[in-house]
């Protein structure tokens, strides 16, 4: 376990608040990029098609993957986020390949200090202790923190044992700090505030994501935006209270009639939909939530299906339009809001 306190670099997060009066110099970053750039005035119920660039520093959202399960898909890439605060980034979520997705977003691996984890499905940890060991292999020689449920401990002493062999040898011939004390876990099962320090303050809530207990939800308040993640959960009235009056609320999405069209092709598929419908939100409950929440901006991510090509921003869009009418984000890989 970590030897520094729970929620390491406490300050005194009133200080922060202090300069917000010289946020209002900087724009307000709620505008998206799609990946290849393309800008435009966003609006009420735009898609990601209709996205803007948005201004640099302050704080910036990019999304990693935004499919939803574990299988890979050639459309979008597995869960995960970063938010840059004043260009430091703290990652959410690591499924595989979120090293590749962050080179991909420019970020450099060894400016990693924090990475916050929302639940125990592979989609979601499956490169959480391998993003650290690549950072370490690219230069990282200073401390990174894992937040989240139970056996975060138990997975960096397992991948280090793992890699016992190869971990030796890159420290030996290529000069590596010794790799396990740089890490330090921070499990928790309940809600609380996780981290506070001069740039942001990150509280966790818990979500209901079925039979996967605990899963958390976060918030992320820095001097001049306020972003939540939803985690995997299904319609959830107190994640709505949770996220009330943040700039952006990324939540994870259903399309029912997609998910009812593949069950017809896949075995125990009463089973596997009995699991979807209680462990995820359907569009238009994601509208609901996000109209009770009274967020700016509602970003769809964790797409399932995530694979299906036909699925248009338009179609995921629709249903939450009938009950939120706030910007709408359709989100895409590697996307900046």
């Amino acid at each position: 376990m970590s030897d520094l306190p729970f929620g390491r670099s406490r300050r005194d997060f009133m200080r922060v608040a202090v300069t917000a009066a010289s946020a209002a110099s900087l724009p307000w970053l709620g505008q998206a990029q799609t990946p290849d750039g393309a800008a435009g005035a966003t609006r009420p119920g735009a898609s990601s098609g209709d996205a803007a660039v948005s201004a640099p520093g302050g704080t910036q959202l990019i999304l990693l993957g935004t499919k939803g399960g574990p299988t890979p898909s050639a459309l979008r890439a597995a869960p995960a986020n970063v938010l840059l605060v004043d260009g430091q980034p703290y990652v959410v979520d690591c499924g595989n390949g979120v090293a590749l997705q962050l080179t991909k977003a420019g970020i450099k691996l060894p400016a990693i200090r924090d990475i916050f984890l929302t639940h125990h499905h592979s989609d979601h940890n499956a490169d959480l202790v391998n993003l650290v060991f690549l950072a370490w292999a690219s230069g990282l020689n200073t401390p990174v923190h894992l937040y989240g449920p139970p056996r975060l401990e138990r997975m960096v002493d397992d991948f280090v044992d793992m890699n016992a062999v190869d971990l030796e040898v890159r420290a030996r011939e290529e000069g590596r700090p010794p790799f396990r004390p740089l890490i330090h876990t921070h499990e928790f099962d309940t809600p609380r505030v996780v981290l506070e320090n001069d740039q942001v303050r990150v509280t966790a809530t818990l979500v209901d994501h079925y039979t996967i207990k605990p899963a958390f939800a976060y918030r992320f308040e820095t001097r001049n935006r306020t972003v939540v993640f939803s985690g995997d959960t299904r319609y959830d009235e107190d994640l709505a209270r949770f996220a009330k009056g943040a700039d952006v609320l990324v939540h994870e999405v259903m399309y029912l009639p997609a998910l009812e069209k593949l069950m017809k092709t896949v075995d125990n598929a009463p089973t596997l939909l009995d699991h979807l419908l209680k462990a995820h939100t359907t569009t238009g409950q994601v509208g609901k939530v996000a109209a009770a929440a009274g967020v700016k901006t509602l970003v769809l991510s964790h797409f399932v299906p995530g694979g299906d090509p036909s699925l248009t921003d338009e179609i995921w869009a629709a249903d939450v339009r009938k009950h939120f009418d706030g910007e709408i984000v359709v989100g895409k890989d590697l996307m900046r809001i």
